[in-house]
């Protein structure tokens, strides 16, 4: 695996991000971490919206806080994943979503870079003063699973959401 940088989403980036998406479409795979890009039909919108729920002060109705970030190798500067921390969680990111959702494009995984996109969210959970972090999957995702756990992720449990089974895992960061 080459090494990766966690950083904003900037209009630098537009291209690629609609790429990146598009790639998730071609593919028919979830869009996990990426703060609605899935359902964005304007690229300014969704950077709008990035700005406005990173802040308590302006997040937008419904949300909370995150931050979101693109996964961008160095070498070549390609976005090669997105993963959004949540500041906070409400009663169904409790349940379901937990506080860090991430995708890596097709094209690029099985690479070891969900593994460091996740290290590294977790250093920044640190800086914003969090203690424990919950991260969910989908029970037949053994691949973020397995990138949780080798962060630390502790299974809690696991709950029935519609047909789907939630893995509900605790990393603690003291």
């Amino acid at each position: 695996m080459e090494s990766i940088a966690l950083i904003f989403p900037t209009k630098e980036y537009e291209k690629q991000i609609l790429d990146y998406k598009n790639e998730f479409e071609t593919n028919g795979d979830s869009m996990d971490g990426t703060a609605g890009l899935q359902r964005i039909k304007d690229i300014n919108e969704w950077f709008a919206m990035l700005m406005d729920n990173a802040k308590e002060e302006t997040v937008r109705e419904g949300r909370v806080p995150a931050s979101t970030y693109l996964a961008v190798r160095r070498s070549d500067n390609r976005v090669i994943g997105m993963i959004d921390i949540r500041h906070r969680l409400n009663e169904y990111l409790f349940q379901f979503g937990g506080h860090i959702g991430y995708s890596v494009r097709k094209s690029e995984r099985q690479k070891g870079y969900a593994k460091e996109m996740l290290r590294l969210a977790l250093e920044e959970c640190k800086t914003m003063n969090m203690e424990k972090v919950l991260i969910t999957c989908n029970k037949e995702n053994i691949a973020s699973a397995k990138t949780t756990i080798c962060n630390g992720g502790v299974l809690e449990n696991e709950v029935l959401e519609g047909e789907r089974i939630t893995q509900r895992y605790w990393i603690d960061l003291l």
